[in-house]
């Protein structure tokens, strides 16, 4: 079965002595009166509930799956009761306004405790982890009488929500959508159409479900210029706000997957459901947006929690399987064989697990104390800049993210040997649940195009420019540290790299958009790194600081810092040179020819 343990030490040095937010949020007057023994209390508690209450059903869910029956699913034995417990203890409320029975605490809470959430349980965790965009997208659009209806019961955790794109013929290319939306004399619109890979959209665990859909008004313009947004309730809300009638949205069946069985993912059928509008009319997909990204970030964090998962139980079978002799001499020599943790490649693998997870954790954790500067720094200009380094970061956290932690799962497997072939030791688990969020909140090439194409040559490099000051500044403040060289210098050649790689691009890209499209998976990944480097760097000059203080995390946090640049960095020279071969030997094949 394996085990978890929240990793409260490192989240409390990303959280203190990294950012430093007890300070950061002090010039945000809706969290100034958050501090250090606050944000403790809440890592220590949910650390318990995930390891204790959310963890123990992980396996329970992938062995039985979530059982469809005429419309209705239930969902494994366990869940419903762990989903009580959630809601009983305030989590889903953490941090929603006030003004809607919320905590008011700062998304940054949030994000700590979805890492240990998703590492827990990634199936259970999308439940409420959906619902979380449901109350986003309503705060920001929803008017006032459905913010009453809604956000109350989705904040409190009563009812839970989901957010329906994607279409049988259509994924990511939300302009073709079918569905339809007539409107009604009551001012609501009859909606119908189906959708489909819709996570959580019916399950047991909650007494309503708030669907966000995207569909057609009659008059509407083609493409995503024509899509609005409604919010259809499973149970029609009666006058007083409790679950009414039942409404013409159902689940027609639930798909059968490589992994996440715990989690219902259902094709939904709209037959003359009623709905209500949200925002304007064809203006869905930018209301919508704000649900998917905050999705897309979420998705980044179910990489972060499965890469933690599958170090800790990595690194407690290294340390106990007995396999062969170092091969500098027995280290065991009680024993008959030595644990495999002296052999030089299963330590790459552990500490590529290490470093990957404790960097996503630096990255992430930044990103939302900027989301929570964003929404509520007193000054605009801080405001500004916080947006743009989260809409730039955005779709880096959820590619580069993802993508590791399929490459650390694998490698947790790797290091069980044949045991983590086999289902009953839990890593092969991981494998299959990880690949999924390679895919969903669009695939890591979506992400990579967006990130290139939108946020990069589309205003010029601005917003990238924003993030290379960051790493400039701290380039020439600890570049005169003969200590800091070994991350200082490789940290300042790979900023140069990436300005001149995305010139480069950018030049090409004027004559042939295929030379974006060719360049952008590697492109993004090189910008990844660099993301990386810049944290690692800063993470190692806390730990020379602190290594004479005889507290063996700093020791190991700076072994790591110096792998990480030793044997990951050098990853982005080949993705550079993929780059720079632009769309040519992609292109010039006949589709015939394939």
């Amino acid at each position: 079965m394996g085990k978890y343990t929240a990793p409260l030490r490192d989240m409390q040095f990303v959280l203190h002595e990294l950012l430093n937010v007890e300070q950061e949020l002090k010039a945000l007057p809706a969290h100034a009166d958050v501090d250090a023994d606050t944000i403790n209390q809440v890592l220590e508690e949910a650390g318990k509930f995930c390891s204790e209450v959310v963890f123990p059903l992980n396996q329970v869910g992938d062995r039985e799956g979530c059982q469809y029956h005429d419309g209705e699913v239930k969902t494994p034995t366990g869940f419903k009761e762990a989903y009580r417990q959630y809601v009983e203890a305030g989590w889903p409320a953490l941090a929603c306004d006030p003004a809607h029975g919320g905590q008011g605490l700062p998304m940054l809470m949030n994000n700590a405790l979805y890492e240990m959430l998703n590492s827990a349980n990634q199936a259970w965790t999308m439940y409420p982890g959906l619902s979380h965009g449901a109350y986003e997208c309503l705060h920001a659009h929803g008017t006032p009488e459905q913010q009453r209806l809604y956000l109350p019961k989705i904040v409190s955790g009563e009812w839970t929500g989901t957010m329906c794109l994607t279409e049988p013929h259509c994924g990511t290319d939300l302009g073709l959508l079918r569905t339809k939306a007539e409107p009604l004399a009551d001012g609501s619109y009859s909606i119908s159409g189906t959708k489909i890979f819709i996570s959580a959209g019916e399950h047991d665990m909650a007494a309503n479900i708030i669907h966000l859909v995207l569909a057609r008004l009659p008059d509407a313009p083609p493409g995503t210029k024509g899509i609005s947004l409604f919010v259809v309730p499973k149970f029609i809300p009666d006058a007083d706000g409790n679950p009414g009638a039942r409404n013409g949205v159902r689940c027609g069946s639930i798909e059968h997957k490589m992994g996440i069985h715990g989690n219902a993912t259902c094709v939904m059928n709209l037959d003359n459901a009623q709905g209500w509008l949200v925002g304007e009319p064809n203006k869905g997909l930018n209301a919508m947006f704000i649900m998917m990204n905050a999705a897309r970030l979420g998705v980044g964090m179910q990489g972060l929690g499965l890469t933690e998962v599958a170090y800790q139980n990595s690194l407690v079978y290294a340390k106990e399987r007995l396999q062969m002799r170092s091969l500098t001499g027995p280290k065991a020599t009680d024993k008959p064989a030595d644990p495999i943790i002296v052999h030089p490649d299963v330590r790459r693998m552990l500490l590529t697990q290490k470093a990957y997870a404790e960097g996503a954790r630096a990255f992430s954790y930044w990103t939302a104390l900027q989301i929570d500067r964003e929404l509520s720094h007193a000054d605009e200009s801080a405001r500004k800049e916080a947006a743009d380094l989260v809409a730039l970061l955005t779709p880096v956290i959820k590619a580069f993210l993802t993508d590791n932690a399929f490459l650390c799962t694998n490698l947790g497997m790797q290091v069980y040997g044949g045991h983590g072939y086999i289902a009953e030791w839990g890593m092969e688990q991981y494998v299959r649940d990880a690949r999924i969020n390679m895919i969903y909140e669009g695939t890591n090439t979506i992400q990579s195009l967006d990130l290139l194409g939108r946020k990069v040559l589309g205003d010029m490099g601005a917003k990238l420019k924003k993030f290379g000051q960051l790493v400039q500044d701290f380039v020439e403040r600890e570049g005169t540290r003969e200590e800091m060289q070994e991350f200082v210098n490789p940290l300042a050649d790979l900023g140069d790299k990436v300005q001149k790689l995305t010139m480069e691009i950018g030049m090409k890209a004027m004559s042939n958009q295929d030379e974006a499209g060719a360049a952008a998976v590697d492109y993004l990944r090189v910008v990844g790194h660099l993301v990386f480097a810049y944290f690692w760097a800063r993470m190692a000059r806390i730990a020379l600081d602190k290594q004479s203080s005889g507290d063996t995390f700093y020791a190991s946090k700076l072994a790591t810092a110096r792998f990480y640049f030793a044997k990951l960095l050098p990853e982005t020279a080949y993705h550079i040179r993929a780059a720079r071969a632009g769309a040519k030997s992609l292109m010039e094949l006949d589709a015939e020819l394939f």
